[in-house]
């Protein structure tokens, strides 16, 4: 099956599908429960990755229709390689078919993809799979797909601060002038829109090292929901609640 496959396991009512009034424009997903879905199921893990990417497909052509302009997903962190050998070699040739393969679909559906994260230090083909994929891609102008791999936060923020450090050590920067916005300026997201919302599956409620600084303004919402499970319809709830949230700043 494809990404923006026509069937979906859930049948969503296009009036469900209409954009959210007020909701968010940025949305990050921490993607998590695949495991414990396919425990429940008695398969192996592998098969709680396949499944996922089902959610992926669904969540991809769902986000634009609610008016999510930019989506940001946590597809693999930099504490995965930890993971068993056979889990991090099926999830690496789950990213060569589903996100290299598919360049067609994306093209068809407007879909620029983007990528955060170290993920130049990944395999070598994959690398060069990915490279082709951003610039096939590039002029694509619907939504903006960020896809963070072999990604940690504090990895991000650490990078920014050594160039600025360089920067010091140079003699071209005093570090009496630094400001928030020169360190955002060399995160990986830096020329993508503020997030609005980030969202985790499956009933956790934490960060797991995932946009750290970007998150100090966003809305977050939390779902018992596995990543399996999430659909379209889950996606407009939490829009929803977006929407009818009042969003301060920290200025009062």
């Amino acid at each position: 099956m494809r990404w923006f496959a026509q069937a979906s396991r859930t049948a969503v009512a296009d009036s469900a599908l209409a954009p959210v009034k007020g909701g968010p424009r940025h949305v990050a997903i921490i993607m998590d429960g695949n495991g414990r879905w396919a425990k429940a199921r008695h398969l192996p893990r592998v098969a709680g990755h396949r499944a996922g990417v089902e959610s992926v497909r669904r969540v991809v052509r769902a986000a634009p229709q609610l008016g999510i302009e930019t989506l940001t997903l946590y597809a693999f962190s930099s504490e995965n390689w930890s993971r068993p050998a056979d889990e991090v070699s099926d999830l690496m040739g789950l990213l060569r078919h589903h996100l290299i393969a598919e360049l067609d679909e994306l093209a068809d559906n407007d879909v620029r993809l983007r990528l955060i994260g170290d993920w130049r230090s990944m395999r070598s083909d994959v690398v060069a799979g990915l490279e082709r994929a951003i610039a096939a891609t590039a002029g694509n102008r619907g939504l903006q797909l960020a896809v963070a791999l072999n990604y940690g936060a504090q990895d991000e923020m650490i990078r920014s601060v050594r160039t600025l450090a360089e920067a010091v050590k140079a003699g071209t920067l005093d570090p009496a002038r630094i400001t928030p916005e020169m360190l955002a300026a060399g995160l990986d997201t830096a020329d993508l829109p503020p997030v609005d919302l980030i969202i985790r599956s499956s009933g956790e409620q934490r960060l797991s090292n995932f946009l750290l600084w970007q998150a100090a303004y966003a809305e977050f919402w939390f779902t018992e929901t596995l990543w399996p499970d999430f659909d379209e319809a889950t996606l407009r709830q939490a829009a929803e609640v977006f929407a009818a949230r009042e969003r301060r700043f920290g200025g009062r």
